[in-house]
């Protein structure tokens, strides 16, 4: 395997990765602004306020792109299974 192979894989890794797992970052990070402008709003400043609608909506975020999520993992998967031999090699 050369350096220019390994550095492709490391990066198609790392794109697989954050491809996957965008959606879900993504409605934390928008649900907690949410609800932190909310309590800003209302001088309600409970701290386990924030940790029940973030905890919904990212798994609700998980059941709706989990067939999505496993296809994606699954063609990484493959692609990298079937390159095996010739980074051994």
């Amino acid at each position: 395997m050369t350096p220019e192979m390994a550095i492709e894989y490391l990066r198609l890794l790392i794109t697989t990765s954050l491809l996957v797992t965008a959606p879900i970052l993504i409605v934390a990070i928008v649900i907690g602004v949410v609800v932190s402008l909310i309590q800003a709003i209302t001088s309600i400043q409970e701290a386990t306020l924030s940790f029940a609608p973030k905890l919904l909506a990212v798994g609700a975020v998980v059941v709706v792109g989990a067939p999505w999520m496993i296809r994606e993992l699954m063609e990484f998967t493959a692609f990298f299974l079937n390159r095996i031999a010739e980074m051994t090699g």
